[in-house]
């Protein structure tokens, strides 16, 4: 599956629009996660824990992204894009989305 974040792809053409898509990933940081992050905090520099739980989560939302893209017929998204959010102190929401699209073989 294509996954681009341009609206459109050289060399193809959208022959048909399946419509919008998205993953979801809502995560927790846990108890564990966030003392480390506190100390580190304190004094300054990247979270490692927080890092890698985000970069896991976005893999994760895209992957559903792209199952969702083929359960509608997809074989492309284009103008994907990720948002985030916080959910209270301890969870974080990731959204990959995008349109679901077909595109023709290339010319």
């Amino acid at each position: 599956m294509l996954v681009v974040t341009t609206e459109n792809v050289p060399g193809h053409q959208v022959v048909q629009v399946k419509g919008q898509v998205f993953g979801v990933v809502v995560r927790s940081r846990g108890i564990g996660g966030n003392v480390m992050a506190g100390l580190r905090s304190l004094v300054g520099g990247e979270i490692h824990e927080y890092t890698q739980m985000l970069e896991e989560a976005r893999r994760h939302a895209l992957d559903r992204l792209v199952a969702n893209a083929k359960l509608m017929g997809a074989n492309a998204v284009v103008m994907m894009r990720f948002d985030s959010a916080e959910i209270g102190q301890t969870m974080s929401e990731i959204v990959a989305y995008g349109t679901a699209v077909v595109l023709d073989p290339p010319t």
